[in-house]
């Protein structure tokens, strides 16, 4: 918006009067109608002090939260959780026709002469009370599987990563819709003012891995207000840039500080009723209470050790996925509605069958030791932990398939 523009029409008679017809048509409206009548009859109140922007649910939540532990680059289905024993006898055959039914396939492959099937090189066995068949790639979190839903229903149009990730993130494949954190910190906020509602988290890259690029607008407001989008926390330095005050800034100056930016902002408003400022001063006195609230999220030497044993070695390195989920949890219990976890390096195309064998080192121990704290904690019964990524592989091999 121009500050020219919008000082202009503060002034004009057209803008008062379209303002002044605004406001009393919609208290005439109110007065006239029955409220309940604009929303179906509700059963769970959200709660005080959810800055949410429904005042009830339709139907009372179990979940309280959410954790997505998000395998940036695609896993390979086949090779973790999907058991197709009947693959085995089509090895080297090519895909059929009935399969493939015509449709698309990637740059990468497109110059083929032919798609042979290639199954799993990995055995898989049964584990838990469900008997469902888990990789040998993942043994920590066979141990926990009668605490998952393994869900091999789900499907995408999408072909390449980028529309892919941007899909599952906002709903869409177009840039420019708000992300699933961003609805749910819009719908129903956090009961903890001194973090963000939405906080993402992205690990470094395990050793060896390649990636596909992260944009921040995977966990963007979109058309939403601003104050909704997710808070990335860096895993070196500031959790937040500029968390800290600078050399000669006090507290006390701080506070000093933001109270008069505050009170020039709010007479800004008061003229214009641009809504981004009063979201600009929510932002700014998050800012000053994460001074105090991310240190100690951040701060984990008051772990027990068994805990962090739980977690894997990597648990005292920070920005690692183990030191993620571990803050995750933490998060968690200071009540961050959403938190998301991006793991990349998944992007394996024909070197999967070693590559994958690295990269599950990474993610196995610390996804399962969540669950484990999770639910050790009584949190597990109220927390949405969801593990995935945009896509899985094709059955097909990729270059030439040996053994």
């Amino acid at each position: 918006m121009n500050p020219l523009n919008e000082t202009y029409d503060a002034v004009t008679r057209r803008y008062f009067f379209n303002r002044s017809a605004c406001g009393l048509g919609a208290a005439a409206l109110a007065s006239t109608i029955n409220p309940k009548l604009l929303r179906a009859e509700t059963t769970a109140p959200v709660g005080p002090n959810t800055f949410g922007s429904l005042p009830a649910l339709h139907i009372p939540p179990k979940a309280k939260r959410v954790i997505w532990l998000f395998m940036a680059d695609a896993p390979s289905q086949l090779d973790l959780y999907d058991y197709k024993p009947g693959l085995s006898e089509f090895f080297d055959k090519d895909l059929p026709e009935s399969v493939r039914n015509g449709q698309r396939i990637t740059t990468m492959t497109s110059g083929q002469t032919r798609f042979p099937v290639a199954p799993s090189v990995f055995k898989f066995a049964q584990h838990g009370q469900s008997g469902a068949h888990i990789s040998e790639l993942l043994p920590n979190i066979a141990g926990v599987v009668d605490d998952l839903c393994i869900v091999k229903s789900v499907h995408t149009e999408a072909i390449n990563h980028d529309p892919a990730i941007t899909f599952i993130q906002t709903g869409s494949e177009i840039p420019g819709r708000p992300s699933a954190g961003a609805w749910l910190s819009y719908g129903i906020g956090s009961p903890n003012q001194d973090l963000p509602s939405y906080t993402v988290l992205v690990s470094r890259l395990a050793s060896g891995s390649q990636s596909q690029a992260l944009f921040s607008r995977l966990w963007g407001a979109g058309f939403l207000p601003s104050k909704h989008q997710g808070v990335a926390l860096r895993s070196s330095g500031d959790p937040v840039l500029y968390l800290s005050n600078p050399p000669g800034v006090d507290p006390a100056s701080r506070r000093a500080m933001l109270d008069g930016l505050a009170a020039m902002n709010q007479k800004r408003f008061a003229e214009v009723g641009d809504p981004d400022i009063n979201a600009r001063i929510a932002q700014y006195e998050m800012a000053f209470r994460m001074q105090t609230s991310v240190p100690d999220l951040v701060d984990i030497s008051q772990e027990p050790k068994h805990v962090l044993d739980m977690y894997g070695p990597d648990v005292n390195n920070p920005g690692t996925f183990a030191y993620n989920c571990l803050l995750a949890r933490r998060l968690a219990e200071r009540g961050v509605r959403f938190t998301q976890v991006f793991l990349r390096g998944w992007d394996h195309h024909g070197n999967l069958p070693g590559s994958i064998r690295e990269l599950v080192k990474a993610a196995d121990q610390p996804s399962a030791a969540l669950i484990k704290d999770l639910k050790q904690r009584g949190m597990l019964d109220d927390t949405l932990v969801i593990w995935g990524g945009e896509f899985g592989r094709t059955v097909y091999t990729q270059g030439t398939l040996t053994k």
